[in-house]
């Protein structure tokens, strides 16, 4: 199409002749611009965040106290059944015990025979006290 079709202005020579059409703004004008930062009220408040956050950790901490009784609890009962065995045990070790030192007494009587003055089972650290052997148990041919 030509300017002169668009324009209703038949024979127009130059673009110089063409009648000056502006833009200007609507009647009324235009909307106001909007430039401010709008954040949307959606959700929950903060307060809420922060009841909802304070109960899931108090119910939390509810959970590991019931957990601290029960492996306490647990913890009591283990230490009751060692306490109660402990006398066997005990009594089963020094069973033990003592048949190895009887082995121990006639192995050194066999080995030190030949030595003059020697006396058998007697300790020849001079501190008076009595130590049970550190390893738990008595093997000569170590020793």
């Amino acid at each position: 199409m030509t300017e002169a079709v668009i324009r209703n202005k038949p024979g127009m020579v130059s673009v110089k002749d063409m009648p000056v059409l502006q833009d200007g703004p609507p009647p009324g004008g235009f909307a106001p611009v909007r430039y401010a930062r709008r954040i949307p009220n959606s959700g929950p408040s903060a307060m809420a965040i922060f009841l909802a956050a304070f109960g899931a950790f108090s119910y939390g901490m509810y959970q590991v106290g019931k957990g601290n009784k029960i492996r306490r609890a647990l913890k009591e009962e283990k230490y009751a059944s060692r306490r109660a065995i402990l006398p066997l045990l005990q009594a089963e070790e020094d069973e033990r015990f003592v048949k190895e030192w009887k082995k121990y007494l006639e192995y050194e009587a066999e080995v030190m025979k030949d030595v003059p003055g020697w006396k058998v089972g007697e300790s020849v650290y001079n501190s008076g006290r009595w130590m049970p052997p550190a390893s738990g148990e008595l093997r000569p041919e170590v020793w």
